[in-house]
């Protein structure tokens, strides 16, 4: 929930003159590489007993002495966000991820702590939850009740430099069909309160309940959505734009379209690998919106529904083909996806990095296949939390 300045310079973010979908001066635009940056959720925990320690403004003051702003606490005291800063590189986004994420594992190590990056804590939260001290987080604790009482949650945000509202709509409308298939990759949250849950991405479902959440809407102007940001705002619905919690959404104070369907990610390659596919989505929209080709338009309660298996099953089982509306296997869909965006990838230089990465998810497994494989070996929940420990940090070098 903290709203973070993702180390870009603010720029005006009004709508352009055209609506949704119309008109926008996209030509030159794409060929430029885009810029990318993370925002990445880490849940710090006693390494004897595994369980969640409440020591976030310590391990944020130690970790800024390499980080600086760019590491900040979240609502929970059990929780670290770091962000990168934006890139055009691949390879520089990938250093930047593995060190940010040291700094952070050696700040907490200097308290006796351990690291994991997973979209949900393996081992029961406690309760009540230890919240950070603040006047946003206290209202809204005050605001939306039990909701706030499951934020032990993380994901990983990332930000793709698109310049004005306007446009970033117009990507979002293009993105809305894709989001089955980032769920499925990310898939990282399988255990909730010491046991499975049957769901590879259980934070999916947790998240879905908030007010603003899930698949965004489809727009069709600027307009549409102002009216709509100013509907929820008057009936108490979300506490401003920050509260727009939507899996695709123009940020509102960086020039940026955010996709937030990620779980956080067990290992920086993971990041690394969701960083280029989404850079090569919005790639792949403008150059729709360029050539005047409509979005995709799935009807939401079908998305929603493709959201919802690709949640539960991951990439190891059938998921939603929205086209043919048909089960077909979660990779083969993956699969065509990455084919459809080979011309993006090759445009930034990612496609080997992308391909290595493929290859590699495909062998180890998404987070909650490794989640599950770490439980298999002698079916204790602790055994899953030394393995998120080890894998936090761990030297695996894609690009």
């Amino acid at each position: 929930m903290t709203v973070t300045s993702h180390g870009q310079t603010p720029a005006v973010r009004a709508g352009s003159a055209s609506a949704t979908g119309q008109g926008t001066p996209a030509a030159g635009r794409r060929r430029r590489p885009l810029t990318m940056g993370a925002e990445e959720e880490y849940l710090l925990v006693d390494p004897v007993t595994r369980e969640l320690r409440p020591e976030a403004p310590k391990v944020v003051a130690g970790a800024a002495a390499e980080l600086g702003a760019r590491v900040t606490t979240e609502i929970t005291c059990y929780q670290v966000e770091a962000r990168t800063d934006p890139h055009t590189s691949l390879a520089a986004f990938a250093e930047q991820v593995r060190a940010m994420r040291g700094a952070v594992v050696r700040a907490a190590a200097r308290h006796g702590l351990g690291v994991v990056s997973s979209g949900t804590p393996v081992l029961p939260q406690p309760h009540p939850l230890a919240v950070t001290d603040g006047p946003r987080y206290a209202r809204s604790v005050a605001m939306f009740g039990a909701l706030d009482d499951e934020q032990t949650i993380c994901a990983c945000h990332l930000h793709i430099g698109v310049p004005d509202v306007d446009l970033a709509l117009q990507v979002s409308n293009h993105l809305r069909g894709r989001l089955p298939q980032l769920i499925a990759l990310a898939a990282n949250s399988p255990y909730w309160q010491g046991r499975d849950t049957g769901y590879a991405s259980w934070r999916t479902l947790a998240w879905a309940r908030w007010p603003a959440a899930g698949p965004p809407p489809h727009f069709d102007s600027t307009a549409h959505f102002d009216a709509l940001v100013e509907d929820l705002t008057a009936t108490g619905t979300i506490m401003d734009r920050g509260g727009l919690y939507w899996d695709i959404r123009p940020s509102h104070h960086v020039p940026t379209l955010e996709i937030r369907a990620f779980d956080a990610t067990p290992a920086a390659a993971d990041t690394v690998l969701l960083a280029a596919v989404t850079r090569a989505l919005v790639a792949t929209a403008l150059a729709d919106i360029e050539a005047g080709r409509p979005a995709f338009r799935p009807p939401s309660g079908l998305l929603r529904t493709a959201c919802w298996r690709a949640a539960r099953d991951g990439l190891t089982g059938d998921a939603v083909d929205l086209r043919t509306r048909r089960l077909r296997p979660a990779v083969t869909l993956v699969e065509r996806m990455l084919e459809e965006l080979r011309p993006a990838l090759l445009h930034h230089g990612d496609l080997d990095a992308v391909t290595a990465g493929w290859a590699r998810l495909r062998a180890v497994g998404t987070g909650a296949e490794r989640q599950r494989a770490a439980h298999r070996g002698r079916d204790r929940p602790v055994d899953v939390v030394d393995a998120l420990m080890r894998s936090v940090d761990a030297d695996e070098r894609p690009v």
